[in-house]
C-alpha cells in the first residue's frame, strides 16, 4: 500500500495522525469490524424470530398486504445478514494479499447496505406488527414516523456533522 492509497481512502489522516500507511489501513479495518458486530448481532436477533411468524395460527389469518410485508422483511432480513457476514468471507478470502485499503472500501459498502436492509427489515416488521395490533391507520402514521427517524438517525444527522466538520 503507498501513501497515495492511504490518502485517497481516509483523506490523508495517516499523515495527521503520525500512523504509517499500514497502521492506517489497519485501523480503517479494525474500525468497521467493530461496527459489524454489533449490528449483525442486531440483525440476527430480528431475522430469528421472523421465522417462527409463519407458523403461527395467526398467520394464516394475514392478508395479501401483510404476508407480503412480511415475506420482504424475511428477504431483507437474510439479505442483510448475508451482506454482513461477508465482510467475514472477504477478509477470510483475502487475508495476507495486500488489499487492506480495498478490503476496506468493500467493508464500507457492504456494512451500509446491510444496516439499510436491516432498517428495511424493521420497518416492515413494524408495519406489519402495528396493523395487526392498532389497525392501518395507526400503522401507516407510527411506521412513517420510524422511516423519518431512521433517515435523521443514520444519514441526516451524520450528513450534518461531516459538513461541519470540513468547515473547521
Amino acid at each position: 500500500m503507498t501513501p497515495s492509497d492511504v490518502e485517497a481512502d481516509g483523506g490523508g489522516m495517516a499523515q495527521e495522525t503520525g500512523e504509517s500507511p499500514e497502521q492506517h489501513a489497519e485501523r480503517r479495518w479494525l474500525e468497521p469490524l467493530q461496527e459489524v458486530r454489533v449490528v449483525q448481532t442486531g440483525s440476527q436477533v430480528l431475522f430469528g424470530f421472523l421465522p417462527a411468524v409463519a407458523f403461527t395460527p395467526a398467520f394464516d389469518r394475514l392478508g395479501g398486504f401483510d404476508k407480503g410485508a412480511y415475506t420482504v422483511a424475511v428477504v431483507l432480513g437474510a439479505a442483510s445478514i448475508s451482506a454482513l457476514v461477508a465482510v467475514v468471507a472477504f477478509h477470510l478470502a483475502l487475508r495476507g494479499m495486500a488489499l487492506k485499503v480495498e478490503l476496506v472500501r468493500v467493508t464500507s459498502w457492504l456494512v451500509s447496505l446491510g444496516v439499510t436492509m436491516m432498517a428495511g427489515t424493521m420497518v416492515c416488521s413494524v408495519l406489519l406488527l402495528l396493523r395487526v395490533a392498532t389497525g392501518d391507520v395507526a400503522a401507516a402514521w407510527i411506521t412513517a414516523a420510524m422511516v423519518l427517524w431512521f433517515l435523521a438517525c443514520w444519514l441526516v444527522l451524520p450528513v450534518v456533522l461531516r459538513r461541519r466538520a470540513r468547515t473547521r
